[in-house]
């Protein structure tokens, strides 16, 4: 753990009750718009994937897992 985050963390425990669970629901919104970016970057990514032709689409688990294997 770096001393940075050590720092962090002892400054949090002397915060009262209140800033504490104003820190944690913030801690939280940005959490969920952190994974909210990481999908649009995935979806943007499958995106042009299937624009250019290098999405593939398995109905059968055995194919896919031949092509997987052998990728």
């Amino acid at each position: 753990m770096s001393r940075k985050f050590a720092d962090v963390v002892e400054e949090v425990q002397q915060l009262s009750l209140e800033e504490k669970e104003e820190l944690q629901e913030l801690l939280h919104n940005y959490l969920i718009e952190e994974r909210r970016r990481e999908i649009r970057k995935n979806a943007e990514a499958a995106m042009k994937e299937y624009r250019e032709g290098e999405l593939r689409f398995f109905t059968d688990i055995d194919e896919m897992m031949n092509f997987v294997c052998l990728s």
